[in-house]
């Protein structure tokens, strides 16, 4: 039986702080992961418990280990195994995140999407190549998805429920398994050259008996590397001829087999020739590049799973509440309304919300931006951040599979399995190359049997094993893995498999402005003091007259003087690129220190204006009397004397003085203006509007620069339309559109032969989105918004939009030279073996590095994220 620190169902080890306990036969066993306990708990829960006391190994892989009986049973359709990795997608409709073993080639995934797609009740099958992941969908009315997994079994394949800590120990099977393999192959090649190489460099003077003995020591030595280290290709040939399908496999196994069985006659008949030194060469390059090319697409795909195991596996909750006793407990067990304390360099557990302290948290994982976010007493935090400041304490929202986490993962897995038209394509002619390659080599080995019989085996093998429709498959899906884990390092995720390729080909973005170019909520973006006014003085009025306000404009005006006028909370309009001089920015800034113009009037430092006796402890007399007129704004007796804050009419009512001609310009470009006044005149004036995201003028900067064409098509007034387009450089703007209207341009632009990219974030823009060629939704908009799109701005930041862009291009341009390498080698390399001007030796380090380059080659994506 295992050890302690194996689990005690499959024995596989136990990753750290793993605690997945299940209670069997009175005592308490360790498993490695919530499939296995959800298993184990199965088979206790049914009386089964026997099958642990009579079991006399452990199973040999990793999937599931049941008895029969509990097979009968149907243990995967059992919805607690169920919650972790299927979800519902309709009325009667389930979709499974799996994990397949045994997959080689496209040839594998080809024969598994195809076998699954016939089977009853089945209405989508995607199986990705880089990461071995499947998506299955099923209505379960008609089937179930044990009979699923049964018939990936039955041709040869085994499935697993999808999990993190599971994958990796697949991974790290594989590469074990690939290394003894590699090692047996080496071996043996060295040992045989040894016997080999007297004899070519005896020239004939070797005796016979001689000559027999070294063939018969390297038959010996062939035996294990044919036997062992070539197992798989002759496994998966005979699953193929078995099925009446041609895998990538069979040239392999044909090449191996026949070049053995000849050596192997020759050696019993003593007579012809022997390839045993070029058997157990071919099969150790050829098994050296296939590790190569595993390493670097597990290593592809790892930037993909690292979502996966964002989450922690232990938490402190606190019981009773915030104040309660802590306890160490399984994230797994955390529920909806528990409370946490996460300290610092720990990662958050779930959504929710602060209770207590002041913190900030790292996002980058889930967002792309570097920066930690600041988090005090209300603030949301996100699930698989990281806690690196203070020690909060949270009280969870959402859970497990219902987390924002959980959400990005589950559109990254189905941007995984999805397959683009430039893969499908790669697909279709690697299985017909497969086809073509065999009618070569029997035209080649009738060709050569009547001009030169002798030479006519290792040419035609080496014709067998020159080709290489892996390149072929493995140069569109490693390109999109890593481009696709890439880009969500940069907050940019790709949630459909086609987004990258249409990414790189639009010519047409069309953003809405609300929310998407803009940050969708009001922000002070100009700011006007009166002549001898000073800046500290009116922050405090305006905080003591708005601090309770709900109001959207009163919490743009806390926003700007909430933390004191040492802060700056506005983002400059216009972006903010140190230096750059934008609408507002003089006033927008940290306070008087850093103002770039001197308030109104030019009042000296130091000097005390009007209102001054209000700060410090004057400042909590202004909360006497506070009230509220509604559509007015807010009035409060200050020294005895009223004070008001809201609209420029409202106040200007407590003095009668003109207003400034500023404000004519604010209101007709559509934006909001709010005064500060009392009896004696105005103190301030505030431009209020919808500020412009930071990075927005950059990103459209080069997306123009990339030769794309921008349009602004926005529900709002066209005069608020038109302002912020100018600011932005957009030419082609409409204002005052509905979602029919949007739906309309956008269908016009598609008539003239664009590829149209919309940008949006609201309810109204899902119907766009859903048309567009390609939909980007922000990570801030709706739900519907984000479902309905094809990639998702994380980040919220539309410079990363842009940076997505120049990446997408990139991988289609890498995709594209993979499949002219893949190309051009094969053209090249098949008429030269049918020439005889290669040996099977050659062949295999021809093949192997053809496969090798793609992969390395689509690996320099991941340096331009």
């Amino acid at each position: 039986m295992a050890v302690a620190s194996d689990c005690y169902h499959c024995g596989l080890p136990i990753p750290r702080e793993a605690d997945f306990p299940v209670a069997i036969g009175g005592q308490t066993r360790a498993m490695c992961c919530a499939g296995c306990q959800a298993v184990a708990g199965a088979i206790v829960a049914n009386g089964l418990t026997d099958y642990y006391t009579h079991r006399d190994a452990l199973p040999e892989s990793p999937r599931e280990a049941v008895p029969a009986a509990l097979q009968e049973l149907g243990l995967f359709d059992h919805p607690d195994v169920q919650k972790d990795f299927v979800r519902p997608v309709g009325e009667h409709e389930r979709e499974a995140a799996l994990i397949l073993e045994g997959v080689t080639c496209a040839a594998c995934v080809w024969l598994s999407e195809s076998h699954l797609a016939k089977q009853p009740g089945v209405t989508a099958v995607d199986i990705n190549y880089a990461t071995r992941r499947a998506r299955v969908r099923w209505d379960e009315n008609v089937t179930r998805l044990s009979a699923l997994l049964d018939a990936i079994q039955r041709i040869g394949y085994r499935a697993h429920p999808y999990d993190a800590t599971r994958s990796e120990q697949l991974a790290q099977k594989e590469r074990r398994t690939a290394q003894w393999r590699l090692f047996v192959a080496g071996f043996g090649m060295m040992q045989v050259m040894m016997y080999a190489f007297p004899k070519y460099m005896a020239d004939g003077d070797m005796t016979p008996d001689i000559v027999l003995l070294m063939r018969w020591a390297s038959l010996v030595l062939t035996v294990p590397v044919v036997a062992y280290s070539c197992a798989p290709f002759f496994a998966n040939a005979w699953r193929d001829f078995r099925l009446r399908r041609v895998g990538m496999d069979v040239p392999v196994a044909l090449g191996i087999g026949g070049a053995f069985l000849a050596s192997v006659w020759a050696t019993l008949t003593a007579s012809g020739e022997v390839y045993f030194d070029s058997v157990t060469m071919f099969a150790f390059f050829l098994l050296g590049g296939r590790y190569l090319e595993m390493i670097a697409r597990q290593k592809a795909a790892r930037g993909v799973e690292a979502l996966a195991k964002a989450l922690p596996a232990f938490a402190e909750r606190l019981a009773h509440g915030p104040d309660g006793a802590a306890e160490r407990v399984a994230v797994a067990h955390l529920a909806a309304g528990d409370w946490v304390r996460v300290r610092p360099g720990e990662t958050i557990p779930g959504d929710g919300v602060v209770a207590a302290g002041e913190s900030s948290c790292d996002e980058s994982l889930l967002t792309g931006e570097s920066r930690p976010v600041a988090k005090r007493s209300g603030d949301p935090v996100t699930g698989g951040s990281i806690n690196v400041g203070s020690p909060l304490v949270l009280r969870l929202e959402r859970v497990g599979a219902a987390t924002r986490l959980a959400a990005i993962r589950r559109l990254m897995e189905q941007a995984a399995t999805e397959k683009p038209g430039i893969a499908q394509v790669a697909d279709r002619v690697a299985m017909h190359f497969v086809w073509v390659l065999l009618v070569l080599t029997a035209a080649t080995a009738l060709y050569w049997l009547q001009v030169d019989a002798q030479r006519a085996l290792w040419i035609s093998v080496a014709v067998l094993v020159v080709a290489c429709p892996c390149a072929l498959s493995l140069a569109t899906p490693t390109a999109l893995t890593v481009a696709t884990g890439a880009l969500a390092r940069s907050g940019v995720l790709v949630t459909r498999g086609h987004a990258i390729e249409t990414l790189a080909r639009t010519d047409r973005w069309i953003f809405d402005k609300t929310g998407t170019l803009t940050l969708g909520r009001p922000a002070v973006i100009d700011m006007i003091l009166a002549p001898g006014a000073d800046e500290a003085g009116v922050f405090a009025q305006v905080r003591a007259l708005e601090q309770a306000s709900e109001h959207p404009l009163g919490r743009a005006l806390m926003d700007k003087v909430g933390a004191g006028p040492s802060q700056a909370d506005v983002p400059p309009v216009g972006g903010s690129e140190p230096g750059l001089r934008a609408r507002g920015a003089n006033t927008v800034g940290a306070g008087p220190s850093q103002a770039d113009v001197p308030p109104v009037g030019g009042s000296e430092p130091g000097l005390r204006a009007r209102g001054a006796n209000t700060v410090g402890a004057g400042e909590t007399a202004l909360t006497q009397d506070v009230r509220a007129i509604t559509g007015q704004g807010i009035e409060a007796q200050a020294a005895g004397a009223p004070l008001r804050i809201g609209a420029p009419a409202f106040v200007a009512e407590l003095h009668g003085q003109p207003m400034p001609a500023e404000l004519a310009g604010w209101l007709a470009a559509g934006d909001s203006a709010v005064a500060l006044g009392d009896t004696a005149g105005w103190l301030a004036w505030f431009r209020i509007a919808d500020a412009l995201r930071p990075g927005a003028r950059t990103a459209l900067e080069r997306l123009r620069a990339q030769g794309a064409q921008l349009t602004m098509l926005s529900g709002d007034a066209p005069q608020t339309v038109a302002a912020v387009a100018q600011e932005l450089g957009i030419a082609d703007r409409r204002g005052g559109m509905s979602p029919e209207d949007k739906h309309a341009y956008l269908g016009e632009a598609q008539r003239r032969g664009e590829t149209v990219a919309m940008v949006g974030d609201g309810v109204n823009d899902a119907p766009v989105l859903a048309r567009a060629h390609v939909s980007v939704a922000m990570g801030s908009g709706t739900e519907l918004a984000r479902g309905q799109s094809d990639v998702v701005l994380l980040s919220n930041d539309p410079a990363h939009l842009a940076g997505g862009v120049a990446l997408a291009r990139r991988t289609l341009a890498i995709i594209r030279q993979n499949l002219f390498w893949a190309f051009s080698y094969n053209l090249v390399a098949i008429p030269f073996a049918m020439a005889g001007w290669v040996t099977p030796w050659m062949a295999g380090i021809g093949m192997s590095a053809s496969s090798l380059l793609v992969v390395l080659n689509a690996l320099r994506l991941q340096k331009a994220a």
